[in-house]
C-alpha cells in the first residue's frame, strides 16, 4: 500500500494526528549519562559530546548526474559545492513548501552524503530513480528502523561548547587544519583517520567528526579521555533534543507531500511504512486542512540560503514567496508564573494541563502549537517547546505574522490538544494559555553573535 492510498481512506491531518508514534526517538545512547542539567549546561560553559551515530539517516549518491539531482531539487546555489564543503539542504515541494531539512556533505571521494530525518532523502530517492538521472542511491537506515543488531556504515560526533578547540588540540595528532564554518578536513585521531566538519550546534564553535562504524568506540574512548580535563560531557537522548531551544534550529518541518497534484506520482511511490506516513502530527493548532500546516524556507529562517541562480522545482513559487515573506521565526519565553501554574495542575484532580516533560516537551513528530495575540487571534505557530537550565525558562521557537516579531512583544501560546488526538502520548487534559514574550532567535546571545565567526 502506498502513501496516495492512505490518503484515500483518511484525510493527512487525521492520519497523522492519530498516528501512534511519538517523538523522534534517539536510541543508542543512554537518557541521560549524569543528569540533563548539568549535560544541558555544559555545551555552554565546558564542552559536550553529542553522539549522532544512530539517530539520523545516511544517504550516499554518486554517479555522473549526482550534484545535477541534488540541485535541480535545491534551492542553494551549488557554485563551488563538492569535496570537503557541507551545507544545509532544505528542498521544497512544487508550491514553495519545505519538504525537510537534512545535511549535505560532498565527501572526498566525490560522492554526496545526506544526514538528516529521512524525508528528503526519500525525496531524492525518488527523482533519481524516476528522472533519468544517472546516480546511484545507497541508504544506511537509521537505528529505528533497523531490526536485530544496530550497524551503520559510519559513526557520527560532534564536539561542542567553548572548550571545545582545547580538546580537539589535545585529542589530533599533528595539525589541525584552519576551516571556515561548514567546510571539511581530514584530521588523525588515535592513529585513525577522521574526517572533520566545522560545525556549531549549540551556539558554540565545534566540530563534527565521522568515520568508519568499526573505529568509533575507539574514537569516541579517545575523545573522552582527552575531555577529562577540559569539562567533556557525554549527552543523552534527554539533553539532546533541547539543544535547538539556544541555538534556534526548528528540526523538524512536517514533510509538504501530501496535496500537491504534481507530486501524486511521489504519494504512489511511498510506501505506507515510511516516514510521511506514520510520523504523528500534533499540538494545539488544528486545522484540516493539512497545508496549514506547510512551512516556507523564510518561515524556518532559511530565506539567505535561497538562491535564484539555478532552475530547481518550486523556484517559480519561491520567487513570488521571497517578495513579501509572510512570517518571521522567534523565540518565545513563556511567563514563568504560567507555566508553573499548568505544572502544579498535575497535582489536582480534574482539570489538568497537557503534562509538560523536561527538559523537552515534544510530545509528537512535527509538534505544533498555536499562538494568540491579545485578542485571541491565531497568529502563528511555536513548533518546539522545552525547558533550558541555562537561561531557566521554558523556551519555543515560533514563526509568527511579521507584526507579532518585535523583541518584547506580548502574545498567548497554547498548550494542549482539542480536538484530542489518538496518540498514546496524550492523556486528558484540558487546553492552557500561558502567557509569552517574543525573543531574538538564536536565543543564546553567543549563538546569534558569535559561533559563525569562530
Amino acid at each position: 500500500m502506498s502513501l496516495e492510498t492512505l490518503l484515500q481512506k483518511s484525510s493527512a491531518v487525521q492520519l497523522l494526528r492519530n498516528s501512534q508514534m511519538g517523538a523522534n526517538p534517539y536510541p543508542g545512547v543512554q537518557a541521560e549519562y549524569t543528569n540533563w542539567r548539568d549535560e544541558q549546561r555544559a555545551w555552554q560553559k565546558t564542552c559536550v559530546l553529542f553522539n549522532q551515530s544512530y539517530h539520523m539517516t545516511d544517504m550516499y549518491l554518486e554517479g555522473p548526474d549526482a550534484l545535477r539531482l541534488l540541485s535541480d531539487l535545491g534551492t542553494n546555489t551549488f557554485k563551488n559545492f563538492g569535496p570537503n564543503k557541507a551545507k544545509q539542504y532544505a528542498p521544497v515541494n512544487p508550491e514553495g513548501y519545505v519538504i525537510g531539512d537534512v545535511i549535505l556533505f560532498g565527501l572526498e571521494d566525490g560522492r554526496f552524503n545526506l544526514v538528516g530525518r529521512p524525508s528528503v532523502h526519500n525525496w531524492v530517492q525518488f527523482n533519481a530513480e524516476t528522472g533519468g538521472y544517472s546516480v546511484k542511491c545507497t541508504r544506511d537506515e537509521r537505528a529505528a528502523d533497523q531490526k536485530g543488531e544496530i550497524v551503520r556504515q559510519a559513526y557520527r560526533y560532534q564536539i561542542q561548547g567553548p572548550n571545545a578547540m582545547k580538546l580537539m588540540e589535545k585529542v589530533v595528532e599533528g595539525t589541525i587544519p584552519e576551516l571556515k564554518f561548514f567546510q571539511m578536513g581530514t584530521v588523525k585521531i588515535a592513529g585513525k583517520k577522521v574526517s572533520a566538519l566545522r560545525h556549531g550546534m549549540v551556539g558554540q564553535p565545534g566540530w563534527e567528526l565521522f568515520g568508519p562504524w568499526a573505529e568509533g568506540e575507539e574514537i569516541k574512548a579517545a575523545l573522552v579521555a582527552a575531555g577529562k580535563e577540559f569539562g567533556l560531557y557525554l549527552v543523552g537522548g534527554r539533553a539532546y533534543s533541547s539543544n535547538t531551544l539556544e541555538s534556534g534550529w526548528i528540526p523538524s518541518p512536517l514533510p509538504a507531500v501530501y496535496t500537491s497534484p504534481k507530486m501524486k506520482a511521489y504519494r504512489e511511490w511511498l510506501p505506507d511504512t515510511t516516514w510521511e506516513a506514520r510520523a504523528s502530527l500534533g499540538g494545539s493548532f488544528y486545522s484540516e486542512n493539512i497545508e496549514d500546516y506547510y512551512l516556507t524556507p523564510y518561515d524556518l529562517g532559511y530565506g539567505t540560503m535561497v538562491k535564484f541562480d539555478h532552475d530547481f522545482v518550486g523556484r517559480e513559487a519561491l520567487e513570488k514567496i521571497s517578495k513579501a515573506p509572510a512570517r518571521t521565526k522567534v523565540t518565545l519565553e513563556l511567563y514563568t508564573e504560567d507555566v508553573m501554574k499548568a505544572i502544579g495542575s498535575q497535582f489536582e484532580a480534574g482539570n489538568r494541563s497537557k503534562f509538560m516533560e523536561f527538559p523537552s516537551a515534544v510530545y509528537s513528530t512535527w509538534p505544533y502549537d498555536k499562538v494568540l495575540d491579545k485578542n485571541g487571534k491565531t497568529i502563528g505557530v511555536s513548533t518546539w517547546v522545552g525547558y533550558s537550565s541555562n537561561e531557566g525558562k521554558m523556551l519555543t521557537l515560533a514563526i509568527l505574522d511579521n507584526a507579532y516579531t518585535q523583541p518584547g512583544e506580548q502574545v498567548t501560546f497554547v498548550w494542549g490538544e482539542n480536538p484530542s488526538s489518538t496518540k498514546p502520548t496524550v492523556e486528558p487534559h484540558v487546553q492552557t494559555q500561558i502567557r509569552a514574550t517574543v525573543c531574538p532567535v538564536p536565543y543564546a546571545t553567543v549563538a546569534r553573535e558569535a559561533y559563525r565567526t569562530t
